[in-house]
């Protein structure tokens, strides 16, 4: 297993691995995300905030990063985190906790740029999902209503609770 920054001769099983995990959470009647253009992914591989775990020459996992994110959150926004978005794993790789892969590149990550807490949130009251990230070591900070989402994709319109996660590096 390695954790590499995605090519852009990746972005089109990135774009499989999020169709796969829209099938997921259709499928389990969770928030479904939208259809990414592949230009929004090409962008995210060339600022080099495009994240794999390769298994075998298979892209077992991936997700994108951030350096901000103030409309999810607002004033705890302060330039101290790295924000996890997107976490999508291959379904012939589902089951093997690479969330706690994930967490340890994260907390290194965010140490060597500087960061204090590495974050992430998802949407709905996803008690499976909750509990998943807060056995890798995030504390849930709650559910909260978002304001500020017009920038953001269009799942975060439509869902109004979301659950945050942080973790101290």
């Amino acid at each position: 297993m390695e954790i590499l920054n995605c090519i852009p001769s990746d972005a089109d099983a990135i774009l499989n691995l999020y169709q796969a995990a829209r099938n997921l959470q259709a499928e389990r009647n969770m928030v479904v995300w939208p259809i990414f253009e592949k230009s929004f992914i090409m962008r995210e591989i060339e600022a080099q905030r495009h994240w794999k775990i390769v298994v075998d020459d298979t892209i077992a996992c991936n997700w994108a990063i951030t350096f901000e994110d103030k409309d999810i959150w607002e004033e705890k926004d302060k330039n101290d985190a790295i924000y996890i978005h997107r976490i999508a794993t291959h379904p012939d790789f589902r089951g093997n906790r690479y969330i706690d892969a994930i967490v340890g590149w994260a907390k290194n990550y965010a140490a060597s740029s500087g960061k204090n807490y590495v974050r992430l949130d998802t949407l709905g009251n996803n008690v499976k999902l909750i509990n998943h990230y807060t056995s890798s070591g995030f504390r849930f900070l709650g559910i909260y209503q978002l304001s500020n989402t017009a920038q953001l994709p269009a799942h975060y319109q439509r869902e109004p609770d979301c659950c945050l996660f942080e973790l101290l590096v």
